[in-house]
């Protein structure tokens, strides 16, 4: 009789062998559908746990790396209901809003441990490179694992971030990377990586990087007035978008008789530019960021029976220091500072072999500090407590969960806000209805917020302390169809739709009060989002040697602002949120070459609130290029990269009046042993 394992996903990969070289050991990273990676070196005969098919979507390994991508946000671009604000170049800031619900609504989590911002509730995601990335997943709603920190349960949809494990062969003892990029703007960005295996149980991992450019590169500026004329139609060169940033991240990973842990010191170091709106022929911007952001964090999977137990620790410390020159404004010069201490345990439990429960409790501290007269230098004190139920009946299963999230501020010479009490339930099912297990069938529904941030609430002149938390409420459902085979002609073939309405309430605007126009935040807004999503991927494989990979994804949103039917833009589509848009990737391999193709569309939006002319954004496209090489010189394992991007040289902006790029290009090469 064969010994069935009770262990969580997080833990058996590592916790059996710790040598194979086996992907995706995070189940962070991988969702429930994702195909397994065979390992020839060992069959372990288990029982697949109960998990539910959340809508996923998954970038990883060479598809990941053949992308005309610098940074994870670049990457994003090729998700299904995502948007990307970027605000122009290398060092430009750049965030992402999943389905409409806004940037805050989106959590971002690092190797199992979600990055923090009280200040702003924000993520730059420009600041985490794709050199040390294996592999990056978006779940909308929550991931399929009930065993997972509490706060992972409130998000309205999430990015998990996987870096990369180090896999050794027999007889290996480490391995180094270096890679060198070149190419427009400047740029010069070196990197480094070591792996060394301690010992049969534990190894380490050191990554390091820097990124120099000084971001400047030719734009067209055109405008046009509301009757048609041409107001403006020059070219000029992008300012003040230079960047000067070093990463450095170390890694540990060791397993134990009984689990697993990992942990983790980073680093980020920059000094940039702020490359500001091209209005009134102003061209050249006089704001300057310094960023010193580091934290270390812990994380432990243990198993005993049919109880598993992951625990997290995080300690950051953010410091920015944001200037502004300019002549025509008010000169500013701050510093903040943020800490963050963050800690969680996560308990599941096997009933039945079809059926298990989950509790899970994450206390969080922030605090910020900022050199300004009169700042408030708050305190939040959070509580988040979750129950969850995962529960297989032959071809369907059940996923419920509820989170209770408690939150308390203290202020420093005030009095402090009322105590904050949300209570977020969400419930899963998915099945395959047919006799084929390739269509399978998906639902949910799901409540989470966002709290107001220290900004929204303390920001001198314009907080308001007596904001309620924004709340979105999430309808989703759809079907896929995905079958896989070893060979043929069609070795794998994937699609998948999904139908969503979200309601969000309570949103948390600016609106300016009183005689003198002075602004402050309100919770006056409500918006309706109806979506859908499709998403394809084939490979063909016509002849030994040779495979053909296409990948596509289109997005409709209708994202309604419904807060008062006297607004003169009620029901209109909401700033920056087009009805239509898409992304395509076609690669070719052939021994060692690819040819990688990428394709981008935002379809035409609105940058204000107003659908009128006046405010009408058009839409844009690029198409980026790539081929690169993988050759070997005795142990040494080298690859050269060249990349043309925005091939057709279009002229867009993401965001109004902050022109992007181009056609520019990229030189990379890199090597490894």
């Amino acid at each position: 009789m064969k010994k069935t394992i009770r262990i969580s996903v997080s833990a058996i990969i590592p916790c059996l062998l710790f040598s194979l070289p086996a992907r995706g050991a995070d189940h962070d990273a991988v969702p429930a559908d994702t195909v397994p990676e065979q390992l020839n070196e060992l069959v372990v005969t288990g029982r697949r746990l109960p998990q539910v098919t959340i809508p996923a979507q998954v970038l990883s390994g060479d598809e990941l790396k053949r992308l005309n991508s610098n940074s994870v946000a670049d990457a994003l671009r090729y998700f299904s209901g995502v948007q990307v604000k970027d605000y122009g170049g290398v060092g430009g800031i750049k965030t992402v809003n999943i389905r409409s619900m806004g940037t805050n609504h989106t959590g971002v989590v690092y190797d199992g441990v979600e990055l923090g911002n009280a200040q702003n509730g924000q993520i730059d995601l420009g600041q985490f490179s794709l050199d040390n990335i294996e592999s990056l997943s978006l779940y909308n709603g929550q991931k399929s694992e009930i065993l997972q920190p509490a706060k992972d349960f409130g998000s309205a949809g999430t990015i998990y971030m996987h870096t990369r494990t180090p896999k050794f062969a027999e007889g290996e003892t480490y391995h180094a990377r270096a890679t060198v990029r070149t190419g427009s703007f400047d740029l010069l960005n070196p990197s480094a990586l070591v792996e060394l295996r301690l010992s049969s149980r534990v190894n380490a991992q050191l990554s390091a990087e820097w990124l120099n450019s000084s971001g400047k590169y030719k734009f067209r500026y055109r405008r046009v007035n509301p009757a048609g004329e041409t107001a403006y139609d020059t070219t000029a060169v992008r300012q003040n978008g230079d960047i000067d940033a070093t990463r450095l991240e170390l890694n540990f990973n060791g397993t134990l008789r009984c689990g697993s842990w990992s942990a983790k010191a980073y680093n980020y170091t920059s000094e940039r530019g702020v490359p500001g709106a091209i209005v009134n022929n102003v061209w050249r911007r006089g704001e300057r960021i310094w960023d010193n952001n580091s934290f270390v964090q812990g994380r432990f999977t243990g198993y005993w029976g049919r109880f598993t137990s992951l625990n997290n620790v995080k300690y950051a410390f953010y410091r920015t220091h944001y200037v502004n020159n300019d002549d025509k404004q008010l000169k500013i010069d701050n510093l903040y500072r943020q800490k963050e201490i963050y800690l969680s345990s996560a308990n599941e439990y096997e009933i039945l072999p079809q059926w298990r429960v989950s509790a899970s409790y994450d206390f969080m501290w922030n605090t910020l500090d900022a050199d300004m007269y009169g700042f408030a230098k708050p305190d939040r004190f959070s509580h988040f407590l979750s129950a969850a139920t995962a529960l297989s009946l032959d071809r369907f299963k059940l996923q419920a969960s509820a989170l209770g999230t408690f939150i308390h501020d203290e202020l420093k010479g005030r009095q402090s806000p009322e105590d904050k009490k949300v209570f977020t339930p969400a419930v899963y099912v998915s099945g395959q209805p047919l006799r084929s297990r390739d269509f399978s069938v998906r639902a949910f529904y799901k409540r989470s917020f966002r709290m107001p941030t220290f900004n929204d609430l303390y920001y001198a002149d314009m907080g308001n302390s007596a904001l309620s938390p924004e709340r979105v409420t999430q309808y989703n459902v759809g079907l896929m169809y995905a079958r896989s085979r070893r060979s043929g002609f069609v070795p794998e073939v994937r699609v998948s739709v999904d139908a969503y309405y979200n309601k969000v309430k309570d949103k948390i605007v600016a609106y300016p009060k009183g005689q003198q126009f002075r602004w402050t935040m309100l919770n006056l807004g409500k918006v309706d989002i109806k979506g859908v999503d499709v998403t394809a991927a084939v490979t063909l494989n016509p002849v030994d040697d040779f495979f053909i990979t296409a990948r596509a994804q289109y997005t409709f949103q209708e994202a309604i602002d419904v807060t008062n039917p006297a607004d003169n833009y009620y029901r209109d589509q909401i700033p920056y949120i087009p009805h239509h848009s898409g992304a395509a990737v076609v690669n070719l391999t052939w021994r060692g070459w690819n040819l990688n193709y990428s394709w981008i569309y935002v379809g035409e939006r609105y940058n204000q609130q107003e659908n009128i002319r006046y405010n009408y954004t058009q839409p844009w496209y690029t198409s980026d290029l790539s081929a690169s090489k993988d050759f070997r010189l005795g142990r040494v394992s080298m690859r050269a990269l060249v990349e043309v991007n925005n091939l057709l040289s279009q002229d867009y902006d993401v965001i109004i009046n902050y022109p992007m790029p181009k056609r520019n290009y990229r030189f990379t090469l890199s090597v490894e042993i």
